[in-house]
């Protein structure tokens, strides 16, 4: 394996990336490799490298959503607000490429029983978890489609089987092709989140993808050597109608370290026509 994993995705497909960067703390942070000021550089490199047509990315802080923003070049648009009731603080923003897709519409809501409340909580979560559900057109297809980007709540199971249940409704109701991505917080296909291929009505990009370009590492490395067999938290979901062609998670650090104590997750994908979905 040399280079980036997918160096060249032209229209009809698209290159989706989720990518958990690791929130900046301000206090002094053990191992040395996760202060910020550390990886943002290695950050910077590794997605001016890779240029997803769509990136959803989790914990970003608004300067860290600023920072990638600007890491992926001035084409590149970006939706979501921060998970505070003022809509501040760390966000699962969504990164768009202007040059390929347009965003027709976009909302974001609370992972609890009162989505419309900012900073709500419930389901077993103490800390606010929100998702970011946009709307989009490919300008090269005219293909519509529906993204979602978010972050399950790392300490509570049954949060997750909660937020599991509301991504299998949504994709229920939808009348799109859809998106997902997130740090779901437990292996993507664990019993805790079955309720998200309940029905068929998502897939796992990663199961099935007829070309894994490369083996399946557990995304959560916490800047050590990746392992196989580890668990993949992260995740790239699809409705069915949704072609998948290629994944990859690439396990190789941004010089001498990772950028976070995640890997990015990838999909090459193509999406039906507007007059076929």
């Amino acid at each position: 394996m040399s280079g980036v994993l997918f160096p060249t995705v032209r229209a009809p497909e698209l290159h989706v990336m989720s990518f958990n960067i690791r929130r900046r703390f301000d206090r002094v942070t053990w191992p040395p490799a996760d202060r910020w000021p550390m990886r943002k550089q290695r950050l910077r490199t590794f997605l001016s490298a890779h240029k997803p047509h769509l990136l959803g990315a989790q914990e970003a802080m608004p300067d860290q959503a600023r920072w990638v923003q600007d890491a992926l070049g001035t084409r590149y648009g970006r939706v979501g607000l921060g998970r505070g009731p003022r809509r501040d603080g760390e966000g699962t923003p969504l990164f768009y490429d202007r040059d390929r897709l347009e965003v027709e519409d976009w909302r974001q809501v609370a992972l609890s029983d009162t989505p419309e409340v900012a900073g709500s909580t419930g389901w077993g979560n103490t800390i606010p978890r929100i998702a970011v559900i946009a709307q989009l057109r490919d300008l090269e297809t005219d293909a519509r489609f529906t993204f979602v980007n978010t972050h399950f709540d790392a300490f509570s199971a049954r949060a997750r089987r909660r937020s599991a249940a509301w991504l299998h409704d949504l994709a229920a109701a939808r009348t799109r092709p859809l998106l997902f991505t997130a740090d779901v917080n437990a292996h993507v296909r664990s019993s805790e989140l079955e309720a998200m291929f309940a029905d068929g009505g998502l897939v796992d990009t990663w199961s099935v993808a007829p070309a894994r370009r490369t083996a399946e590492w557990g995304s959560f490395n916490n800047y050590r050597r990746p392992k196989l067999g580890a668990r993949r938290i992260d995740a790239i979901l699809a409705s069915p109608d949704v072609g998948v062609r290629a994944v990859g998670i690439d396990p190789r650090p941004t010089g001498t370290q990772w950028p976070s104590d995640h890997l990015p997750v990838q999909a090459v994908v193509r999406l039906p026509s507007s007059a076929s979905s």
